[in-house]
């Protein structure tokens, strides 16, 4: 009997499941091949190489020669064709990553109807959100689930999808962000039946008041830890350091987490990175309640501020 062996290679490193890798892998090993990462020592039938971001993030520096085949994929790579729906739909092989083999990674749905300039969701997955999974696809009792979906709340199976996460009584982690403007009281009450680790919004857009939108899910939501309500604050694309100071400073006196994103960050500027470093450590970002006594920007904007003409940042 010839063996086929198949080597994963995944691009990005081991920091976050490849959960691409992890469908091929249990596709393949049902095959009766062998699977493992890529080992440039050995032969290889075929090497999947995946990528899911762009040479700004993740340069592939890796050469393979040791193969017959290299197929490369992944949102890194550019537009490319989806999974075969026999191997999209196989049950990840969670032994890929033994370090997280107590958390469970899938999409529930796909598609956003958003088409934010930034973001390839809309282009890659469509602009209608759809159901393309029950959560028994990829959890089968871990403690933690981290579902990956890009506007849950947008697909018309929301509700019953809430439902079977609720049942689950895992944590659940909705890392890619609930759409805020789609709240609901209906929703939100099956939110409340969910065991959530973090529940993360966006305000993206600083010429949009969302306030509004923030203030109605405080008054419905059982999560009382501002630190459990994370919203992702999107810079250097098109707004103002007034307008990316403001967004901070208004979420978190509504109570809620901001966590700052730099859009193509080898362009931002020092002001941005900055204030990037002091919303995301925590524990600078609770302990110096205003970013002007933030030392590194004593530092670059030479002490006295408000003499230099930088009073904005008061």
């Amino acid at each position: 009997m010839t063996h086929i062996r198949i080597g994963l290679i995944d691009v990005d490193s081991h920091n976050f499941p490849n959960l691409c890798l992890m469908k091929l892998s249990a596709y393949h090993k049902a095959q009766g091949h062998q699977v493992c990462f890529w080992n440039p020592l050995f032969y290889f039938d075929v090497v999947y190489k995946s990528r899911v971001f762009t040479d700004t993030y993740s340069k592939d520096n890796i050469t393979v020669r040791n193969a017959g085949q290299v197929i490369k994929g992944g949102t890194g790579y550019g537009p490319g064709p989806d999974l075969p729906d026999e191997i999209e739909h196989s049950y990840p092989d969670y032994s890929l990553y033994p370090q997280y083999s107590e958390t469970a990674y899938g999409f529930l749905s796909r598609g956003c109807p958003r088409g934010c300039g930034f973001c390839i969701v809309g282009g890659k997955e469509g602009r209608k959100s759809r159901k393309v999974a029950d959560l028994s696809e990829f959890w089968r009792g871990q403690r933690e689930i981290k579902l990956m979906d890009a506007n849950l709340l947008a697909c018309p199976d929301h509700e019953s999808l809430l439902l079977q996460l609720a049942g689950s009584r895992a944590l659940v982690d909705f890392s890619q962000g609930l759409d805020i403007r789609l709240i609901t009281r209906d929703n939100v009450a099956l939110l409340n039946q969910v065991r959530t680790k973090t529940v993360h919004f966006a305000w993206d857009n600083p010429d949009e008041d969302l306030t509004r939108y923030f203030r109605q899910f405080l008054e419905w939501t059982f999560i009382k830890n501002p630190r459990l309500r994370r919203v992702y604050l999107l810079t250097n694309y098109g707004s103002t350091h007034e307008q990316d100071l403001y967004r901070v400073e208004t979420l978190r006196q509504m109570g809620f987490d901001p966590y700052v994103m730099i859009y193509e960050k080898p362009t931002a500027p020092p002001i941005t990175r900055h204030l990037q470093r002091w919303v995301n450590n925590k524990r600078l970002f609770y302990a110096i309640p205003s970013f002007s006594d933030y030392e590194p920007v004593k530092k670059l904007l030479g002490g006295d501020m408000e003499t230099r003409g930088f009073d904005w940042l008061m």
